[in-house]
């Protein structure tokens, strides 16, 4: 294993051996990182997350706005108390304990895991989606999905290194991207690019997000939080996911590949 890449903190260099029809031939591949962060709040550890190092501030901004966390438009301030060369850190947010939501004062301890967003919820009232449904008529088509999804893949940079990160992508209703981020969690790369909107007050333009791997009930739930009522998926949804999407008025489309996809819920909105 090597250092960090100076220009690119989300992968590592692994040595390895390929096999191939019979040969075998010393390679250096790179390897997206997982590494752990822990979210302090007001100085008291809250959670801990595993991530692709990178763009931490608005991992934290986009978790703690889909958890109920805060949804305030203020700026936090956001401290780095230990940063190990590994990826491993801490980062501190203070937020005035008047601002702190009903996510914060239902503290449970959980490890958010790359591949898992619900994990360490206790009850079954925890996955439970609650507000009226999102209303947004404004049709789209194919060719442009098409489109937005180039975009993404373009600038899915790790992803290119690697083969092991997934992307989120976010888009206003003229189709111009409004932020994308990777990382080795697929929820993760959701809340980085929310956060990021968060952050630069941008929120509101947001209309169409697009993720480079399956849906699950959990990124439904952070798009519907964010108010973004489209939701394409390259790869698979989750019987859970099309229900919810049905429910909050998300327009959900799965298996977006070259010439084809599949509209799960609410298909009036793709022409």
């Amino acid at each position: 294993m090597s250092e960090f890449n100076l220009k690119n903190k989300s992968f590592f260099n692994y040595d390895g051996i390929l096999v191939s029809n019979g040969k075998q031939a010393k390679v250096s591949d790179g390897i997206v990182v997982e590494a752990a962060l822990q979210i302090n709040i007001n100085k008291e550890s809250y959670t801990v997350v595993m991530r692709t190092p990178g763009n931490d501030f608005e991992l934290i901004r986009g978790l703690l706005y889909a958890e109920d966390i805060y949804k305030g438009k203020e700026n936090l301030s956001f401290e780095i108390v230990e940063e190990k060369a590994n990826g491993f850190s801490i980062i501190n947010c203070d937020i005035p304990k008047d601002k702190l939501g009903k996510g914060y004062l239902n503290k449970r301890t959980l490890l958010s895991v790359s591949s898992c967003g619900i994990c360490g919820k206790q009850e079954l009232d925890d996955i439970e989606l609650k507000g009226e449904a999102l209303k947004n008529n404004q049709l789209f088509s194919s060719d442009q999905i098409k489109e937005m999804s180039l975009k993404m893949s373009s600038l899915q940079d790790t992803f290119e290194e690697t083969g092991g990160s997934h992307a989120a992508a976010i888009f206003d209703k003229k189709y111009k991207l409004l932020s994308i981020k990777e990382d080795i969690g697929r929820h993760n790369a959701v809340d980085k690019s929310i956060g990021d909107l968060v952050i630069n007050n941008n929120l509101n333009s947001a209309f169409c997000m697009l993720v480079s791997g399956r849906v699950s009930y959990e990124i439904v739930s952070k798009a519907f939080f964010a108010k973004i009522g489209i939701i394409v998926a390259v790869s698979a949804c989750s019987s859970l996911a099309i229900d919810y999407a049905k429910e909050f008025g998300i327009c959900l489309i799965g298996f977006s590949r070259t010439n084809k996809m599949t509209i799960y819920a609410n298909p009036t909105k793709v022409n």
